[in-house]
């Protein structure tokens, strides 16, 4: 058996999350294939030497498909610890949770420019326009602080 890891120890990985609003002000979120019944929004690593915008629009055109967004405005850095049962297993084993700079942008493609199978390895099994409000609810409980934050700091962006 392996001996348990402290999470204290192990340092948070760097991402990124995207609000993206469509014109109804209207925010994506898509299920993920690997935990049905959860919904988020697009969120990823960012690479070594990579500034965290141009990351989340790598990060929008690899789960879906596009990068068609105009950035509205940012947050500080967000963070959230992983399950104590994920520790030391999600990410290799490297990390306790995720450090992350959140960006409202708006959407400026059609809808039929959103791709779930654009990338090699599908991260979403479908995608829908949500009130911003509502992603809190749909979120695995873990991020949902993380996300509660999210509404409060776009809450402005959305709605018609």
């Amino acid at each position: 058996m392996s001996k348990p890891v402290d999470p204290a120890s192990l340092p948070y990985r760097r991402g990124v999350g995207i609000a993206l609003f469509n014109d109804k002000g209207k925010v994506f979120a898509a299920e993920r294939i690997d935990t049905p019944g959860a919904w988020q929004m697009p969120q990823g690593g960012i690479d070594k030497h990579e500034d965290p915008w141009p990351a989340a629009l790598r990060e929008l055109k690899e789960e879906i498909g596009t990068d068609r967004a105009e950035r509205l405005h940012e947050t500080d850095w967000l963070r959230y610890e992983l399950p104590s049962h994920l520790v030391g297993v999600a990410w290799k084993g490297k990390y306790r949770g995720q450090e992350q700079k959140w960006f409202a942008a708006r959407f400026t493609g059609r809808d039929s420019d959103i791709d779930l199978e654009a990338d090699h390895h599908p991260e979403f099994s479908a995608w829908r326009w949500v009130r911003l409000s509502e992603l809190p609810d749909l979120i695995v409980p873990f991020k949902r602080a993380l996300y509660v934050s999210v509404v409060e700091a776009f809450a402005g962006f959305a709605g018609a």
